[in-house]
């Protein structure tokens, strides 16, 4: 905003009679503030939006005026805040009406050109929020014909924030319009979100189409396909621009023909032809349309979250949220809070209710990951959620009844922690209706090639790149290489060569050295000695005993020593009846 250099004088952080005039003629209400975050001066537009007079205000802290609005997480007011910044935000004025309105924040530069205030615009979205519902609630012809069309069409609002979501949209990008509505159409797409977001700041600025011409936009599942984007404007009955309209066309004429193919290796984005997988894939298409609760375990990073979410996708809640909740990150004094929510008054600091993760989750899916690290506290209040779905939030009187499926996943081994009483029994019961196992990597290395090429072409894809080929000697590596960490390890390890190769060719150098170090040495280890069965069962069962009686049995450092984790060494050692 280069007016805004023009109007200081000497610095001040108050802007020109004359400009603020300007922009009450544009019917912009626009206040200024400090460094401290005082307002400095305002005009007629802002005091009638307040409900204020302009003495009521100047000096006054700008959150103590602007009621409503949340300033915890993110203040665009703050001193390193150098770039213009447009946020859409409701706040309340002093009849307690609400608005919402567009915010523009931009710096005020000194004589010195160092930060010395910053300017406020405000510009009331009643019309254009009216325009929208029509949009959403009130055109049901115009709407039905959307959602009919095999084209994927989806609109944004002024300030980028998708506000329709066809059915032919869904089924391209992947993503459900309960979950995209609102959302900036900035992260829709994957790499091609800029070009899209150039072309719409365009046709939104100007009023002008535009085309992204022949792209390739990256869906949910990690597909890649190949698009011809369009831009239009959208206006309302007097001609004012209120947002955009955004055509996706399909330009992969056998699309369906490789999904379906893809399908045959893969469920819901999960990648797996080993049959330990694919009888995983048939009990989740049992069970997913029930309300049954279901607990997957698993070692770390084998994609217990993943199959949470087809579960989800697979049931009559796929069209509502689906939750999830570490309770192995969240600390301990704000679990309880943060999964019930709180009342008004419930602690210091508590001056509104604030709904938890299971109301969140009301009519969806809540996904409980690492339920092992949940305190002994709180599975009393879990279980009576898992019995009767309701429970107290913290500090409140009233009951709350939520209509929720629950997921849950665990790496610990749970019968192990109930003997040890950190895990109750009759938790562990309910939880129990439900279990499924994901195998760890190195039990289904038939899946690897699958997931090395699945897993390369999806980064490629985020990081703009074009998918490189894996040299010969790379990819006896790489299926050689047990995966400790499992896929998650894997997608590092294939992240780092595609850096390193720079789209090109993967060699051997490309790998983190740690990887074929590892490689070369279980070559020689009898683990993995190609050896009749029972050779090989009596052969692992001597090197885990081994590794045992080396460290007195605990088996954590056991673990660690073989490479594998607990859970996986713990049903090794049930296997080979290394214990009972």
């Amino acid at each position: 905003m280069p007016f805004i250099d023009r109007a200081l004088d000497s610095g001040q952080t108050i802007l020109s009679e004359q400009c603020l005039g300007l922009l009450d003629l544009l019917k912009v209400s626009a206040f200024t503030i400090d460094l401290q975050r005082h307002i400095t001066s305002c005009n007629e537009c802002a005091q009638a939006l307040l409900g204020v007079s302009k003495t009521e205000i100047i000096g006054r802290e700008c959150r103590e005026v602007f009621r409503g609005v949340s300033c915890a997480t993110s203040c665009p007011f703050l001193k390193d805040s150098t770039t213009p910044a447009e946020v859409e935000l409701e706040l309340v004025d002093a009849k307690n009406h609400t608005h919402s309105v567009t915010r523009l924040t931009a710096p005020i530069y000194g004589l010195s050109r160092e930060v010395v205030g910053h300017l406020i615009l405000i510009q009331d979205r009643f019309s254009l929020s009216e325009i929208l519902n029509r949009l959403q609630y009130g055109e049901k012809s115009l709407k039905i014909i959307l959602d009919n069309l095999d084209l994927a069409i989806f609109t944004v609002n002024r300030g980028g924030y998708v506000t329709f979501f066809n059915d032919a949209a869904e089924s391209l990008t992947g993503h459900s319009r309960e979950q995209i509505l609102g959302s900036p159409c900035t992260s829709l797409l994957g790499p091609a979100s800029s070009y899209v977001w150039k072309s719409l700041r365009t046709c939104l600025l100007y009023g002008r189409s535009g085309s992204t011409g022949p792209t390739k936009i990256f869906t949910v599942q990690g597909d890649i396909v190949d698009v011809k984007i369009d831009c239009m404007p959208l206006t309302n009955d007097q001609e004012k621009l209120v947002g955009g309209l955004v055509t996706l066309h399909d330009l992969t004429g056998s699309r369906q023909l490789d999904q379906g193919i893809r399908d045959q290796d893969s469920y819901y984005g999960i990648v797996g032809r080993d049959p330990q997988m694919q009888q995983i894939f048939e009990i989740v298409e049992q069970i997913g349309p029930s309300e049954a609760t279901v607990l997957i375990e698993g070692a770390t990073g084998t994609g217990k979250d993943h199959l949470a979410r087809a579960i989800h996708l697979a049931s009559h809640r796929r069209e509502k949220p689906l939750v999830k909740v570490n309770c192995a990150a969240i600390p301990f004094d704000l679990l309880e809070s943060e999964m019930f929510g709180y009342t008004k008054g419930a602690f210091t600091g508590a001056a509104r209710d604030k709904p938890g993760r299971f109301q969140e989750a009301d009519g969806g899916s809540i996904f409980l990951d690492e339920i092992g690290d949940l305190p002994l506290s709180l599975q009393g209040k879990l279980l009576r959620v898992l019995e009767d779905r309701e429970f107290y939030p913290l500090g409140g009187r009233q009951v709350v009844r939520v209509d929720v499926r629950i997921l849950a996943s665990t790496n610990s081994n749970l019968e192990e922690l109930m003997a040890r009483g950190m895990f109750r029994e009759d938790l562990f019961y309910r939880l129990n209706v439900c279990r499924l196992e994901l195998p760890p990597l190195e039990e289904r290395k038939a899946d690897l090639p699958l997931l090395i090429w699945h897993i390369l072409r999806r980064i490629a894809a985020a990081q703009g790149m074009s998918t490189p080929e894996i040299s010969t000697q790379a990819m006896e590596i790489l299926l050689s290489y047990h995966y400790p960490g499992n896929i998650r390890e894997l997608e590092n390890i294939m992240e780092y060569a595609l850096l390193t190769s720079q789209g090109k060719t993967v060699e051997p150098r490309h790998l983190q050295p740690y990887v074929s170090a590892r490689s070369s040495q279980s070559q020689c280890c009898p683990l993995v000695e190609h050896q009749s069965a029972q050779e090989h069962e009596a052969r692992e069962r001597q090197h885990i005993l081994r590794a045992l009686d080396r460290h007195n049995w605990r088996k954590k450092s056991t673990a660690a020593d073989l490479g594998m984790d607990r859970s996986t060494l713990w049903r090794k050692m049930k296997k080979h009846g290394l214990i009972s």
